[in-house]
């Protein structure tokens, strides 16, 4: 595998995602079929957009995919909260590392020139 292919933020949001598909799962079992798909969205929409950054054919372009994985890193963060306050205790997990990913990003878009 390639350094880009192992780099932590890859690797992460896709780890994120894999946990994201799984507890939508549980949520379409208990019939918050529209949450869970809003959720479902987003949350792997991150790690598509951090796959597409790292092709990306300028800083610019880079920058910008980046700039769209953090949009739906935070927009996961709300449907995490917004399912924690009306339907279940969310795992405590997806939203620590939900707040990781935003917390990385950040440093990358800041960080890259």
């Amino acid at each position: 595998m390639s350094s880009v292919s192992n780099s932590p933020i890859r690797l992460k949001s896709f780890q994120f995602a894999c946990d994201i598909v799984l507890y939508t799962k549980t949520l379409k079992n208990k019939k918050e079929y529209e949450i869970a798909s809003q959720l479902l969205k987003s949350g792997t929409s991150i790690g598509a957009n951090v796959r597409e950054a790292q092709r990306g054919v300028s800083r610019k372009d880079f920058k910008n995919k980046l700039g769209i994985a953090l949009k739906e890193a935070d927009e996961t963060l709300y449907w995490l909260e917004l399912i924690d306050a009306t339907i279940e205790k969310t795992p405590e997990n997806l939203s620590a590392n939900c707040d990781e990913l935003i917390r990385i990003l950040v440093a990358i878009i800041k960080n890259t020139k």
